[in-house]
């Protein structure tokens, strides 16, 4: 039995599940993943077993259990304070938490309009919805930004992979998954996210349930 253990929803919807996961697997930190079956009747009931929110993804770890994507990512960076999950300058620490805790509590039209599907395809779907188009736009608008100012030492946002990355990955396979317009330099960064082989071994898992 690992140390870790990962507790998350269906791989192909579930957005939140993604990102510790993506952290996790960067780290190359051994876990064990247990899966639970999401929109059945009872859902709810299995996730309270692991959770007390009755949500996933969680994260247990000698005891702690911690059910929130970006507590469990900030608790892994605290773990392994080496892997510089948060970038080491201050000034790209900074904007990496801002954008980061962006991702987590907003967009909400997006969220609602063109929801995760990584193995679907259905171009141009819900990017009329209200309020859409702002939030690529800004989306946009935060790729570029910290890929100018703080991406010149690798090939993600702030150089090197990092927390930011793993917030920012569902939103690239919604992206794909509805076939939205992006500038050069968006399309360059997505493109180096979707074909990390640990994403690619997420994509390949998506399956599971059907």
């Amino acid at each position: 039995m690992a140390e870790f253990t990962l507790v998350i929803g269906d791989r192909n919807i579930s957005s939140w599940s993604l990102r510790p996961w993506l952290v996790l697997k960067h780290l190359g930190v051994a876990f064990d993943e247990v899966r639970v079956r999401l929109r059945q009747p009872d859902t709810r009931r299995q996730n309270l077993r692991h959770s007390p929110s009755g949500k996933v993804p969680v994260l247990k770890h000698n005891g702690l259990v911690i059910w929130d994507s970006l507590a469990i990512a900030e608790y892994l960076a605290e773990q392994f304070p080496a892997r510089h999950l948060w970038p080491a300058d201050a000034a790209a620490r900074a904007t990496a938490r801002a954008i980061s805790a962006e991702m987590h509590s907003g967009f909400q039209a997006l969220r609602t309009h063109l929801p995760t599907d990584i193995l679907g395809r259905f171009p141009g779907k819900g990017l009329d919805g209200e309020g859409v188009a702002l939030d690529i736009a800004r989306i946009q608008e935060i790729w570029q930004d910290a890929r100018t100012r703080f991406g010149a030492g690798g090939p993600f946002l702030f150089g090197a992979f990092g927390i930011a990355d793993a917030m920012y990955a569902p939103v690239i396979s919604r992206f794909l998954t509805y076939n939205v317009t992006c500038p050069p330099e968006c399309r360059d960064y997505m493109e180096n996210v979707w074909n990390m082989p640990v994403l690619q071994e997420w994509r390949h898992g998506c399956s599971e349930f059907g």
